[in-house]
C-alpha cells in the first residue's frame, strides 16, 4: 500500500473524510480575497486572524468544511467558505501549506510556564502534553489532521483554546480539545499561547 493511500486512509478515518491533492497555483489565483485577513505570504498582520502559512493542507481544507457545514461557528468565515467547492478548498490549502510561517516571540514572563504546559503537560490536572499532537516544534501531525501550531499569535490560540473550554468551538475529534482546554485556568491558556507564537 503505498504512502497517498495510507495517508488517505488515515485522513479519512480521523477526520472524516479524504481530500485529493490540490494545486497550488490554482489556489494563489483564488486566495486573494483571504490575504486582506491572512495575508498574502499566510502571516496575517492581525493577532486575532490565524496564520496560515505552513499549515498542513488536510487540516485547511476540514476546517473550510466545517465551516461551510456549520461544524465551526464562524459568521465571518462563513461568508467566504459557503461559495467554496471541494476543489477550491484543496486549492486553496495547497497553496497556504506551501508558504512559510514567520514565527514571534514568547513573553519572557510567560515562558516558564508555557513551556511546562507544551512540553509536559500538567499532570496533577490531567492535562497532556500539547507536544504530544502537535510536535516537539509545533510541526503539527499531517496524518492525524492535527494543526501546526509553530510561530502561531499568541492571542489566537488563546480564543481558541477559550472557544475549546467553552465548547464555542466543538470540532474537535472525539472532544480531544474541549476536555484538555476546560482543565486549563487563563493564565495557564495565556502562558501556553505566547509559547507557541515564539516557536520556531
Amino acid at each position: 500500500m503505498n504512502k497517498l493511500l495510507i495517508s488517505l486512509l488515515v485522513s479519512f478515518g480521523i477526520s472524516g473524510f479524504a481530500f485529493a491533492e490540490g494545486d497550488a497555483a490554482a489556489g494563489q489565483d483564488k486566495a486573494a480575497v483571504c490575504f486582506g485577513c491572512h495575508g498574502a505570504d499566510g502571516n496575517s498582520t492581525a493577532p486575532t486572524f490565524p496564520k496560515l502559512a505552513g499549515q498542513s493542507a488536510g487540516y485547511i481544507v476540514k476546517q473550510l468544511s466545517d465551516i461551510k457545514g456549520g461544524v465551526r461557528q464562524s459568521p465571518l468565515m462563513m461568508g467566504f467558505a459557503a461559495g467554496l467547492s471541494d476543489q477550491d478548498m484543496q486549492d486553496l490549502a495547497a497553496f497556504f501549506s506551501g508558504l512559510d510561517v514567520k514565527a514571534g516571540e514568547t513573553d519572557p514572563a510567560k515562558a516558564e510556564l508555557g513551556k511546562e504546559i507544551y512540553v509536559s503537560g500538567l499532570q496533577d490536572k490531567g492535562v497532556a502534553a500539547c507536544a504530544a499532537c502537535h510536535g516537539p516544534a509545533g510541526e503539527g501531525n499531517a496524518l492525524a489532521n492535527f494543526p501546526a501550531l509553530k510561530g502561531q499569535y499568541a492571542a489566537y490560540v488563546d480564543s481558541q483554546l477559550k472557544a475549546f473550554a467553552s465548547g464555542a468551538r466543538a470540532n474537535d475529534p472525539n472532544g480531544m480539545m474541549r476536555d484538555l482546554a476546560k482543565k486549563l485556568s487563563d493564565a495557564e491558556m495565556a502562558a501556553v499561547a505566547s509559547y507557541i507564537e515564539g516557536l520556531k
